[in-house]
């Protein structure tokens, strides 16, 4: 099997070219090893015809009439990339991308919301790299239909169409509720089932799961706090005896919201922060007992975990973290696209972007911690080597497709690294900023790992 890239053109249909004839270069048939006017396959995604291959003298094109171009969903004029495999005499083009989003709306020019900026990056991404990509909701999934898909593209402007179902699918669904719907689900299993195919980030993973997964992996224990699904005050008793700080997390939590951290005082109580939507809220509390009696009325929707409390490092007095972005990319390895130090706001134990937290280079935020100077020059590298294990740790062990994590770690004073939680629908918009007419090295790699998925 041999990949280039092509310019697939569109041309009017004519008198001598009927709708499944496609001329492709010369030079093309030459290397791939076909005979002029020999039938082969076409696929795009779940797109399927039978063709009549026809020489033709210009380099590196394959031209297609506009009736077959309309059955493939292609505007013409895009460079994609193709492979011949001679086993199945197939010309596949592509990859055809499929990134399905929470909602979208017809009402206004930007129709994904904030995420709008981030879906025409991925499309000016794919352009450059040869792919095809379009977006799609919930609601663009056609009941026992499973071949094709209704989406967007955008090609300087927005477009709505009906798509071949894609090579791969990137599920950027934010919520549980939205991911568990029965054509959702049903999607993921029809796509991989009739097409192949390839589904990645295809569901969320609470921390419970993550924290347990990463146990069987013994390697990966030095970097696990001590952490527990929460069942009560004896296991509260057992973890506050234990640890000077503990940390109780919702287990299916974000944005920092709902997070407790309860403390020993000086004075024989307890302290507890409470990390609220706006503001950080702190109680006290003469015993054990009555912390917990507190703590329960706000613990009643959902799971908990407790988690050991860490001497986290800090910046001039505020508590420092780390995201790394892991990535599969064109070699389908997990490696580190970036990693970014977060500093909690002005009285906040947690360090998220919408509690007032602000964003450092790792290597200034290190630089400027209370970690001994001694022990900062391996610290980056340090997180780096963690992230990966703890990427690949929850690939050998969770049950599903992963190719980008967010993985938050820790730095405690003594510049040991530490696990805080695994996000598998990493933020598009946090973190690294957008530049207009600048692709980010995440989103490149996001095309390099469909492609790689597509072998194209």
């Amino acid at each position: 099997m041999t990949k280039t890239k092509v310019k697939v053109v569109t041309i009017r249909s004519s008198a001598i070219m009927d709708d499944h004839t496609v001329w492709i270069s010369e030079k093309l048939l030459r290397k791939w090893g076909i005979p002029s006017n020999q039938y082969i396959n076409l696929r795009f995604g779940a797109f399927r015809s039978r063709v009549k291959a026809v020489p033709t003298k210009l380099v590196r094109r394959v031209r297609i009439n506009k009736t077959l171009a309309q059955a493939m969903e292609l505007a013409g004029g895009e460079t994609l990339r193709a492979a011949f495999r001679p086993s199945s005499q197939t010309l596949s083009v592509g990859p055809l991308i499929g990134v399905l989003m929470p909602r979208a709306s017809t009402q206004r020019p930007d129709p994904f919301g904030d995420m709008t900026a981030f879906c025409k990056e991925l499309t000016e991404a794919a352009k450059q790299q040869g792919a095809s990509v379009f977006f799609f909701t919930p609601s663009g999934i056609q009941e026992n239909n499973y071949d094709k898909i209704q989406g967007w593209s955008y090609n300087g402007s927005w477009r709505q169409g009906e798509f071949p179902m894609p090579d791969v699918i990137h599920n950027r669904l934010t919520s549980r509720k939205l991911e568990n719907l029965p054509e959702v689900q049903k999607l993921f299993r029809e796509a991989k089932a009739r097409h192949g195919t390839h589904v990645f980030n295809e569901k969320y993973v609470d921390k419970t799961e993550v924290f347990a997964a990463l146990k069987q992996r013994s390697h990966l224990h030095r970097y696990l706090p001590e952490s527990h699904a929460f069942t009560g005050f004896a296991l509260l008793k057992t973890m506050a005896a234990k640890y000077r700080t503990v940390f109780i997390k919702p287990i299916k939590g974000s944005l920092g919201r709902g997070i407790l951290r309860l403390s020993r005082s000086a004075t024989g109580g307890y302290v507890c922060h409470y990390s609220g939507q706006k503001e950080t809220r702190r109680a006290e509390y003469s015993s054990l007992a009555k912390a917990y009696a507190a703590m329960s009325q706000r613990m009643k929707t959902q799971k908990y975990q407790i988690q050991q409390g860490i001497n986290i490092a800090s910046v001039n007095g505020r508590p420092v973290d780390f995201r790394a972005l892991v990535q599969k990319g064109v070699s389908g390895e997990w490696g580190v696209t970036s990693i970014v130090g977060r500093i909690a706001g002005a009285n906040h134990f947690v360090s998220n972007l919408a509690k007032g937290g602000t964003i450092a280079a790792a290597k200034d935020a290190i630089a400027q911690s209370n970690i001994p100077a001694s022990r900062r020059g391996a610290s980056l590298a340090a997180l780096r080597k963690a992230a990966v294990e703890i990427a690949e740790g929850i690939d050998a062990t969770i049950d599903a497709h992963f190719g980008e994590l967010g993985v938050d770690l820790a730095l405690d004073q003594s510049g040991r690294v530490w696990l805080l939680e695994v996000n598998s629908k990493p933020s598009k918009n946090d973190n690294t900023q957008l530049t207009e007419g600048k692709i980010r090295p995440s989103v490149k790699t996001l095309v390099k790992y469909a492609r790689y998925l597509a072998k194209l």
